[in-house]
């Protein structure tokens, strides 16, 4: 690739700024309480013992992501510099606070957003905040969302996918979408291990995590909440999702077709749309490259949602790879459509 060893610097050099729009923090308390979990098996969660029984671990990879998770400061900023990013929009890890029990949730979810605050007070040129919720409790997540927005100047939402295995098509999470909708708050999907009615096939080989089961989640989650009519009742709702769409934009074609049959024949299950389920990729949905640095697959993104709903993420700190943001500086995109990409489609989305 032409020009890959250039260097990596901050401050727009290139034409553009980096910022940054899936990367990840866990306040000290809570990755305490999570390494706690471990030891007393009192959350019955199997994708969390999977997931956190590896960074919970000994491996140079666990420790090194256990540092920098936690880090809202200096090495933070460091690593930034050294990738050439301006800016990183932050939010909660997986699973958040969402597999403990709703006071508890609450609480934490609380704790967390005040940290962040304080971070993003003290760097408010390197880092913005999404607000954590605790869903199991939606009229609470609701009026956090509103205390992210108004008070704490926040720009958007995290859910870490499935809380306790249910989705946020489930009517009683409807406080939630209402609430991110009133204020403006894009709603980021971020990933989880799969939920319990799923998880099996996948830990007996391993593919519970990033590997495979994030996206099948995410992604059924995301469907789940198009063919819902989610975006029919809440037509201004934005909803972002990693990975470059949880492999969807790739589906929309045979997704289409199929939700149209199924529809006609009164297949249980379905519902009539206002739109076909991919035009909401065109109204609501915003997709970003975490974790996907794959030129091609970028490409196809960027041609068939358009320019305007491809944003770049780097995921850290669990993907952090110099050469993959040169890769993606390097796109065989117009500088136009590339600031588009690094800069100002996560300004106009988060309203940064």
């Amino acid at each position: 690739m032409n020009n890959i060893e250039h260097p990596l610097q901050t401050g727009g050099t290139r034409g553009y700024l980096r910022i940054a729009t899936e990367e990840a923090f866990c306040p000290p308390s809570l990755m305490k309480r999570f390494l706690q979990v471990l030891q007393d098996k009192s959350i019955d969660d199997p994708g969390f013992y999977s997931l956190w029984g590896f960074y919970g671990g000994d491996s140079e990879r666990a420790c090194l992501l256990r540092e920098r998770i936690q880090d809202l400061g200096d090495h933070r900023i460091g690593d930034m510099n050294a990738t050439g990013i301006d800016r990183q929009i932050i939010s909660m890890t997986c699973p958040g606070v969402q597999m403990f029990p709703a006071a508890e949730a609450v609480i934490m979810a609380e704790e967390a957003n005040d940290a962040l605050f304080d971070a993003v007070n003290k760097h408010p040129g390197r880092f913005s905040g999404l607000t954590t919720i605790a869903p199991q409790d939606p009229d609470a997540a609701a009026r956090e969302i509103q205390r992210g927005a108004r008070q704490l100047g926040f720009k958007g939402v995290i859910v870490n996918s499935h809380t306790q295995n249910r989705y946020l098509d489930d009517p009683d999470f409807s406080p939630i979408l209402q609430a991110a909708e009133e204020y403006g708050a894009p709603l980021y999907i971020h990933p989880n291990t799969p939920s319990k009615q799923l998880i099996p096939a996948f830990l007996e080989r391993g593919l519970d995590g990033a590997i495979y089961g994030f996206g099948v989640e995410t992604g059924l989650h995301l469907l789940r909440l198009i063919v819902a009519g989610v975006f029919d009742r809440y037509p201004n709702l934005k909803v972002v999702v990693g990975h470059l769409g949880e492999a969807l934009p790739f589906w929309m074609n045979r997704i289409d077709f199929m939700h149209g049959a199924s529809v006609r024949a009164g297949r249980v299950g379905t519902r009539r749309l206002d739109r076909k389920p991919s035009e909401y990729f065109q109204h609501n949905i915003y997709v970003t490259t975490s974790g996907m640095p794959w030129t091609d697959s970028i490409m196809y993104c960027h041609k068939v949602l358009g320019a305007d709903r491809v944003m770049y993420a780097m995921d850290y700190p669990y993907q952090y790879v110099a050469d993959e943001v040169r890769e993606q500086d390097n796109l065989p995109i117009s500088l136009q459509d590339k600031k588009k990409f690094f800069q100002t489609n996560a300004e106009k989305v988060f309203n940064l």
